[in-house]
């Protein structure tokens, strides 16, 4: 499995975290782990050299005082075994100090969070979202889950990065707008533009354009500039989405549950929604997109009439 070097700066610093005895954030690494294979693949790896490394070090000591000097070419041998293990602490000891640092936003469905990262960048999270950003790095971000609007001061010598899943997005003077759900990803941009995974398809999406990926693969296509972020001002657009992600984007705005009937999960829905009304009166989602709706538990089910 190929591990990207974000990951691989993660799993170092959860490495030399959980080294240490008094980490107790047992939690936090086990979310981390299981949000994505290639975290614990990683993990994995660095872990195995490292008990490689212990193994090799301790062998080289001496089983009792009636130790017996070992040859030259073993002093030599031993020599080098030294030398990598103390390469080997000088590392650790400057992974410590450079490897990220990072922290996690996470917002209540419902509710919205502004990140001010200084010097012109801005983050502005959705309710139901989840993002990473790294103490030591405030040209960083990962987005986790959900939804969030970004708003960067560009910088040519060091561009803003922001991983989402596998896929990296790199601005170029930039506000974006970026949803990642468990279906679905999308960046939509209204200022500048970004460039999608440099290394691998290397898409440039201008203002204007929303990139997004669904069941049958990527697509560039067109926005409004003026719908990119509008949730922030409590309206959701959509155009073409399907039934199931709308249910989804009223959930994490309104802070209500919704579920799809899943005859008409993938039905298609073009427009805009007005969070508050809503947010009061679930029911007057009916006329509105000609469906039915009803309560049951507690749960607004959206469906056919």
């Amino acid at each position: 499995m190929a591990i990207d070097e974000t990951i691989r700066e993660q799993a170092l610093d959860w490495a030399v975290r959980t080294g240490d005895p008094a980490f107790d954030d047992w939690e936090s690494f086990t979310l981390w782990l299981e949000r994505d294979p290639a975290h614990a693949d990683a993990y994995d790896r660095i872990a195995a050299a490292t008990e490689e490394a212990g193994a090799i070090l301790a062998a080289t000591q001496p089983a009792n005082d009636d130790f017996v000097p070992a040859p030259p070419s073993r002093r030599r041998w031993m020599g080098g075994v030294l030398a990598m293990a103390l390469v080997a602490v000088v590392s650790l000891a400057l992974w410590r100090q450079t490897a990220p640092d990072l922290y996690t936003v996470e917002t209540a469905p419902g509710t919205m969070q502004l990140v001010d990262l200084g010097e012109g960048t801005k983050v502005e999270i959705a309710g139901g979202s989840r993002v990473a950003f790294d103490r030591r790095d405030a040209r960083y971000a990962s987005l986790e889950q959900g939804r969030a609007l970004f708003t960067v001061r560009h910088d040519e010598n060091a561009p803003f990065r922001v991983t989402v899943g596998q896929d990296r997005i790199v601005d170029v003077g930039t506000v974006f707008d970026v949803r990642l759900d468990d279906a679905a990803f999308s960046v939509a941009v209204s200022e500048g533009a970004v460039q999608f995974n440099p290394d691998r398809q290397n898409v440039h999406v201008a203002a204007g354009q929303i990139l997004s990926r669904g069941a049958d693969g990527y697509r560039l296509g067109s926005v409004d500039i003026a719908q990119v972020g509008d949730w922030r001002a409590g309206r959701l657009s959509f155009d073409g989405e399907s039934l199931g992600a709308v249910a989804m984007e009223l959930e994490r705005a309104t802070g209500l549950s919704f579920a799809v009937d899943p005859a008409s999960a993938n039905r298609p829905v073009t427009g805009s929604i007005l969070v508050e009304p809503v947010r009061d009166d679930p029911a007057s989602l009916g006329p509105m997109l000609d469906v039915g709706i009803t309560q049951q538990s507690g749960t607004w089910v959206i469906g056919t009439r």
